[in-house]
This record gives C-alpha cells, structure tokens and sequence, in this order.
C-alpha cells in the first residue's frame, strides 16, 4: 500500500480517535438504523443528554455525522454509507480477533 500525504494521515487518525470511545461506537451503531433526535439516542442509549450532545458534537466535526433541522428538531444522521463500514469493519475485526481469555491470538501466520 502506498503511504498517503501527511494531510490523509492526519484526517485518517482525527477520524480514528473519534472512533475511539464506546459511547460513540454505540452512537454511530444506532444511527445505523436511521436519523434520530438527541433525545431518541438519550433513549437508545442509556446515556444522559450532555453526554449524547457532547459526543454527537465530536462525530460532527470528524465528519461523521450530518445535522439537520426540521423545524425546531435536530435531526442527527451517518455522513454517508463509509461510516457504517467502517464501524461494521472494527466491530466485526474485534469479534475476529477477540479470544474467551480476553487476549488477542497475535498475528496471523503468513502474515505480519
């Protein structure tokens, strides 16, 4: 794989430290199933609403999710369908990856 330019790499990682929480892996999974409001993911969730607000503001400004008003209501949505897959990748990577004795099996043989 080719090394992309350092601006690439930088968004790349701003976009994986954003990823980077449970709380927001869960937000992403339920928008997933569709557009929701602050207090439709609060509900979902079982996180209280500054948290939900606070992590929604982190996704937004990594790109990864959208805002739109109908009306008075904010309406929070995915960015696109590259979203999904990249959070369907991590979860289903950590499913592959993830022993009963909660350790990694180490690299692959063949690979490095």
């Amino acid at each position: 794989m080719m090394i992309p330019d350092p601006a690439a790499l930088e968004a790349a990682a701003r976009l994986f430290r954003a990823l980077g929480t449970p709380a927001r892996l869960r937000l992403l999974c339920l928008l997933g199933d569709g557009p929701a409001t602050v207090s439709r993911l609060v509900e979902r969730s079982g996180l209280s609403q500054p948290l939900v607000s606070q992590h929604l503001r982190t996704l937004r400004e990594t790109g990864l999710v959208v805002l739109t008003r109908s009306g008075r209501e904010a309406i929070h949505a995915l960015a696109d369908t590259h979203v999904s897959h990249i959070v369907g990748d991590a979860l289903a990577h950590a499913g592959e990856v993830q022993q009963p004795s909660g350790r990694s099996p180490g690299p692959v043989s063949g690979r490095s």
